[in-house]
């Protein structure tokens, strides 16, 4: 029955949820990289995802993850790993060479390690990796693949760029189709993601309260995840097999406490970097909603009144850009613009700056 599931949405676990709705080319170009590396070639470019907190990114690099596992005995693939994991050369040495390797470099004992058998390796938060050890091991990524079966994957921020190119100026050009933007979901997968695993168990929810969640949660995954779960306890407890409008306006007391000790967080982080005035310059740029955008013009308009001089103000746009407060989607054609993180943390940044 499905009273006896205990979970169906899980937030910000980073575990892929019942319905991994929205990102069908973010899986297709890591399925490629898989079935490259099962024929026994390294994929022709190294796959980075980017985006904003909250979005999926480790959720991607977990399914993908299994994806390789399915196929572990032609693939081998590192664990998910992040930069506490690799803090120094050496150590991203000792992780990753071939356990009968002589520990001479890494390009030389990754080399020997994929030539026994392919191998994927998969690093979240890769916009806080040491630079050092990044280095060494974006440099190894481009000589290994030229000699054996290999796959980087890097998961980060908005910052991944400018912190990849601090450790090799040439590695984010050459990604190619491997740069991959992670951001709010459509409006169909919105709906997806929450209808789908509802449905699994015998839930349906109706047009009304879908519509509620969808716009309330502006697409994006995390709070989708959220409002799913508390729906999902409302279910348990009334054992209703529909949900309506009414199980929304329930739920949405729980749902507002938790966006908002998240919105909290974001707002001491934008504050103890000193970007409030900044933020709260471009919030109003982006109150047309989720599909709004600003162009560099624009943006620089706006933190013009702060009363910041050119440079700080490309600092400081710089600055919300590596956060996420707001972003620029790589394989945009031209103009190129940005799109805010999360729409719905601009009012709530303006609302407390006011």
């Amino acid at each position: 029955m499905a009273a006896t599931v205990q979970r169906v949405f899980t937030p910000g676990t980073g575990a892929t949820p019942p319905a991994l709705t929205g990102r069908e080319r973010e899986q297709a170009v890591l399925t490629q990289g898989l079935a490259d590396l099962l024929g026994g070639a390294s994929p022709p470019h190294d796959v980075a995802l980017m985006g904003p907190r909250g979005n999926g990114k480790t959720v991607l690099l977990n399914w993908f993850k299994r994806a390789c596992r399915d196929h572990e005995a032609d693939v081998d693939v590192v664990a998910t790993l992040t930069p506490s994991d690799v803090p120094t050369p050496n150590a991203l040495l000792d992780l990753l060479a071939s356990p009968s390797g002589n520990a001479r470099n890494l390009r030389e004992e990754l080399t020997t390690r994929c030539r026994r058998k392919p191998l994927a390796v998969l690093l979240d938060e890769a916009h806080t990796l040491d630079l050092e050890a990044g280095r060494t091991l974006l440099n190894a990524s481009q000589q290994v693949r030229d000699e054996a079966p290999f796959l980087l994957v890097l998961a980060g921020t908005p910052g991944l760029p400018e912190h990849l190119g601090a450790m090799n100026a040439s590695f984010w050009s050459r990604l190619g189709e491997g740069r991959l933007g992670i951001g709010l979901l459509s409006d169909a997968a919105g709906r997806a993601a929450l209808v789908e695993p509802l449905a699994a168990h015998d839930v349906s929810i109706d047009a009304d309260a879908l519509a509620t969640v969808v716009e309330e949660s502006q697409r994006y995954p995390y709070f989708i995840q959220l409002w799913g779960e508390v729906l999902w306890k409302r279910h348990l407890a009334t054992g209703a097999p529909r949900l309506t409008a009414a199980h929304a306006d329930a739920a949405r007391p729980d749902v507002t406490a938790r966006v908002t000790d998240y919105y909290q967080d974001r707002y001491r982080e934008l504050e103890t970097r000193g970007l409030l005035p900044a933020s709260a310059a471009v919030a109003p740029l982006f109150q047309a909603g989720t599909g709004a955008t600003a162009s560099d013009h624009a943006i620089d308009t706006a933190l013009a009144t702060t009363g910041a001089d050119p440079a700080d103000r490309l600092a400081a746009r710089e600055a919300l850009h590596r956060l996420g407060y707001i972003w620029s989607p790589p394989g945009q054609l031209p103009p190129v613009f940005w799109v805010a993180g999360i729409p719905s943390l601009m009012t709530y940044v303006l609302d407390r700056t006011r």
